[in-house]
């Protein structure tokens, strides 16, 4: 296949026109065409769904890092060897997001441990491929930061992000008691996503348990029945699989003469609680 070189033209109208993206991989589809005697038609198809895809591509990988999604926790990923036990035709139910579209909601529960923070993740990740704008967050960080709030008058904004996002992930809830402005923003949180949008929480104590952990019994009652009627139950049970992680000395692997050096890679972005429905 001859060298194909693009003219400085060329380059030049495609990053006007905001296609510089399509330059690296250009001569190699040129080359291609000639060489199949593509139509310009076929051609000109081709170079574009390259674009769209690496378009969408990169639009999912926002949509996952805005989600504040951790970056590692895809369903492939998830170990298959555990020993924990669930009910796979639901998890199979979820991954094809008819939750998402029927509003309803999805409480993981399970002890520490089993892997409920992973599905939710995976769960997460699934719903930014197909186009879905998710938010993570750990339930006593989404509480502080309603809190905070107040103090400058944003509680308004932050609820609605809170409330209008396409999925709302909440992990560890209901571990602390909670005040009475706690117990209040989760009852609106509950109230006003319940039938319009969907949450899925992760616990490590059933619905039955989350009565106590309000400040005001009434509105806990409201809350709890709102959310758990509408609500698929995935049940984990069975060991932690943490202790796998457990780093381990390798035998045929002794230490370096001196201590390695700072990676060159690009420092991994700390990721900042946000409460974004962008």
């Amino acid at each position: 296949m001859r060298t194909v070189t693009i003219a400085a033209e060329l380059v030049s109208a495609l990053k006007r026109l905001r296609l510089g993206c399509i330059i690296p991989t250009l001569p190699e589809r040129i080359g291609l065409a000639e060489k199949q005697s593509m139509p310009l038609q076929d051609f000109l198809l081709l170079i574009l769904s390259d674009e769209v895809s690496r378009r969408d591509g990169s639009a999912v990988q926002r949509r996952a890092r805005d989600a504040n999604l951790d970056p590692d926790m895809f369903l492939e990923h998830f170990d298959k060897t555990a020993k924990i036990t669930y009910d796979k035709r639901l998890l199979a139910e979820l991954c094809s997001l008819r939750f998402l579209e029927a509003h309803k909601h999805v409480t993981i529960m399970g002890p520490v441990g089993v892997g409920k923070t992973f599905l939710a993740n995976s769960l997460g990740h699934i719903a930014c491929r197909h186009g879905y704008n998710v938010y993570f967050t750990r339930a006593d960080q989404m509480l502080h930061l309603l809190k905070q709030s107040r103090f400058d008058n944003s509680r308004d904004d932050r609820m609605l992000e809170l409330t209008t996002v396409d999925l709302l992930v909440v992990d560890d809830f209901a571990i602390d008691q909670m005040s009475k402005e706690e117990s209040k923003d989760v009852y609106q949180l509950f109230v006003e996503r319940t039938g319009r949008a969907s949450m899925i929480i992760t616990s490590n104590r059933d619905t039955s348990e989350w009565l106590a952990m309000f400040d005001d019994t009434l509105r806990a009652q409201s809350a709890i029945d709102r959310f758990r009627n509408a609500a698929y139950d995935l049940v984990i049970e069975g060991e932690t699989y943490r202790s796998r992680l457990k780093p381990k000395l390798d035998p045929n692997d002794p230490p370096p003469q001196s201590p390695s050096p700072k990676s060159l890679r690009p420092p991994r972005r700390l990721r900042r609680e946000r409460s974004s429905g962008r």
